[in-house]
């Protein structure tokens, strides 16, 4: 059967999955948690088998590092699973209660999306957050991972499928796709598949804009900047910067870019050089960078590199390096990060509130921060439950996508026999009154 033969049936049974009560999702969300637990060993078997394919394959490391699913990631999903079924319940809430006449009463409520197609990169942790999402927000997924966790999703998605059709679940109301042409075949199935939401590289975001006519919503590259100003706490910087950097360097919330305010470079670079070298990351810094870390004898060390380049080279680097410049202040800060950032994450340090006020009103970024990590960016960590993923849109959803950013709503208009007549030549008017 074809992705859009599946797909078809899957719409027709979506209103069905969007009726079912909070009551049931949350059941069905503590049976996948259930599930999980109690087949751990063979979930870890499987994930064994994409390492060794992808050692094999000689992956780079920063992927290798996403594709591990053991005991920790577990214990992480479960607990990202039990924290969405504590949380309210994000559909069939009034956003608006207004009365048009006299017994003529109209309410906006939320609902689900209906029809979601995630492609996501190789983390088998993320079938688990979509799927979680999904199940809690009504809505059905079509799933789709990185070919390089083919064995960890195939196990992950029978149990956790399994699991919810048992819990009373319609039979297709989740679908997992597994060879790369079905990403194509699923492009084409525009009024049956009501969002895409794409992980993964710009180019590959790109790509699934590009050749789709159903709304796409998510985020490129992950540039997250680092402005240290010159009221920057260094005991509070230093570790805020490797902690951005180091925590887990292979995903879109890690600091890509410092920019160092020129007032406090001589004294601040040398000692954040020696915290960075001591995590291992490599700094590649405009001329102006390197020629400070030369002069307090950093450039040259054996044990890490300070390379030379321009600013028009700073990328998305996922992995343990780090792009740096220097800057004379926060608007040439602001202005760098609006120019050659991806809207992402950005950060301010600094102990001055009108700096920081100045900064956050400024940059022009889905999350704005003082004086802490990038990497606090996520759902769970917002405590949303769980994401779907990180959107740099601005319509709908923006930031971390948990619950909110995968309902919408629908007007619901009850009357009592009126018609449009009436108002249209005057024998009644609209009292619009709030309730």
């Amino acid at each position: 059967m074809s992705i859009r033969e599946d797909v078809s049936k899957m719409k027709l049974v979506s209103p069905y999955v969007a009726a079912m009560s909070v009551e049931k999702r949350n059941e069905a969300l503590l049976k996948v948690a259930e599930v999980l637990q109690a087949n751990k060993e063979a979930i870890f078997a499987e994930n064994k088998k994409d390492l060794e394919a992808a050692e094999k394959a000689g992956i780079a490391q920063a992927t290798f590092k996403r594709l591990k699913f053991n005991e920790d990631k577990l214990n992480d999903v479960v607990k990202g699973i039990k924290q969405l079924v504590t949380l309210p319940d994000p559909l069939g809430k009034k956003t608006l209660e207004r009365e048009l006449d006299e017994g003529l009463l109209l309410n906006r409520v939320t609902v689900p999306i209906g029809v979601i197609g995630v492609i996501f990169e190789a983390r088998p942790d993320a079938l688990v957050q979509i799927s979680s999402l999904c199940i809690k927000t009504g809505n059905c997924a079509i799933l789709k991972g990185g070919k390089e966790t083919t064995n960890s999703n195939r196990i992950l998605f029978e149990l956790i499928y399994k699991a919810i059709v048992e819990a009373g679940f319609p039979e297709g109301a989740m679908l997992l796709a597994e060879t790369h042409s079905e990403i194509d075949e699923l492009l084409e199935c525009y009024g049956l598949v009501d969002l895409l939401i794409p992980r993964g590289s710009n180019q590959f975001v790109q790509y699934i804009m590009n050749n789709t006519k159903i709304p796409v919503m998510g985020h490129a590259d992950g540039i997250c900047h680092i402005y240290v100003d010159k009221a920057a706490d260094f005991d509070k910087a230093i570790p805020i910067i490797v902690d951005a950097k180091t925590q887990y360097a292979a995903v879109c919330n890690a600091v890509e870019t410092l920019l160092i305010n020129r007032d406090i470079a001589k004294e601040f670079l040398p000692k954040l050089a020696d915290a960075l070298k001591e995590a291992g990351v490599e700094v590649r810094g405009t001329k102006e960078v390197t020629g400070v870390l030369f002069e307090s004898g950093k450039q040259g060390e054996d044990s890490l590199k300070y390379t030379e380049i321009d600013e028009s080279e700073f990328k998305e680097y996922l992995e343990f390096i780090v792009s740096a410049k220097l800057v004379a202040d926060v608007d040439e800060a602001i202005g760098h990060i609006n120019r050659f950032g991806s809207h992402h994450t950005d950060c301010i340090i600094t102990e001055d509130a009108a700096t920081a006020d100045r900064f956050m009103q400024l940059v022009d970024s889905a999350g704005v921060y003082q004086n802490c990590s990038t990497r606090f960016a996520d759902g769970f960590r917002y405590g949303f439950g769980a994401e779907v993923g990180i959107s740099t849109s601005k319509l709908h959803a923006r930031g971390p996508v948990g619950l909110e950013g995968l309902v919408t709503y629908k007007y619901k208009l009850v009357g009592q026999g009126h018609i449009v007549k009436d108002y249209a030549d005057g024998t009644k008017e609209f009292h619009f009154k709030d309730l």
